[in-house]
């Protein structure tokens, strides 16, 4: 075997091409883990809220309290669910949020839970 036949390695624009992908998907998950950090807030509220009081109104309350302490923004009491499943009050919540990645293009994240 010649010497050109066992060199082995990675191009100068293979390189570039990798090292391009590998910052666009950085790019993408630095601003992806935020939003489900807040989405597992989001729950973790909605679960307390749920036990907060027999109203509706007590439990958006209590919510609207943890989402401030928490910085949740995406989500306030007037956006939950509040229903009576045999006897246990069930708090739900769904949203979507959206991330520009370039022109035109986005990311959409739909998030969605339920008190357990």
């Amino acid at each position: 075997m010649t010497r050109a036949a066992k060199q082995r390695g990675i191009t100068l624009i293979g390189l570039i091409f990798w090292g391009a992908i590998i910052a666009f998907l950085v790019v993408i998950g630095m601003q992806a883990v935020p939003a489900v950090q807040e989405s597992f807030a989001v729950q973790r509220a909605v679960d307390d809220a749920a036990k907060a009081g027999p109203t509706v109104g007590d439990i958006r309350n209590a919510f609207d309290k943890m989402a401030e302490v928490d910085y949740i923004n995406t989500v306030s009491g007037k956006d939950l669910t509040i229903t009576k499943v045999d006897g246990k009050v069930v708090v739900s919540f769904a949203y979507d949020k959206e991330i520009h990645l370039a022109g035109p293009a986005y990311l959409v994240l739909k998030f969605a839970g339920k008190s357990h």
